[in-house]
């Protein structure tokens, strides 16, 4: 298996009410891939957080394997959440990917 995590940071020019919205936007839409996407065995995304961090956004997803990563890199659904809820909205993109 393989772990996917990213960590977004949201551009500075939003408010703290737009932030909210737009957090809960890329929720719904990476959460809703569970399903769609060939061997995306798990998909959360950390939108409330403490004051201590530094980053807005946490996606945790578990895939079958490195393949199914890369599928789903490309998959249209995905992309489409991408393209519509996340890339117009952050500033700083980390990624780390392992196996587990």
């Amino acid at each position: 298996m393989v772990k996917h995590i990213i960590l977004w940071q949201l551009k500075d020019e939003f408010t703290e009410e737009k932030k909210q919205e737009i957090r809960a936007g890329i929720k719904k839409g990476l959460e809703g891939l569970m399903g769609q996407i060939p061997g995306l065995l798990d998909i959360k995304v950390q939108a409330e957080f403490l004051p201590s961090s530094n980053v807005d956004v946490m996606l945790d997803s578990t895939f079958e394997s490195e393949e199914a990563l890369k599928g789903y890199a490309v998959h249209p659904a995905h992309v489409a959440v991408a393209d519509g809820a996340v890339r117009p909205y952050t500033k700083t993109r980390a990624c780390i990917d392992y196996e587990v």
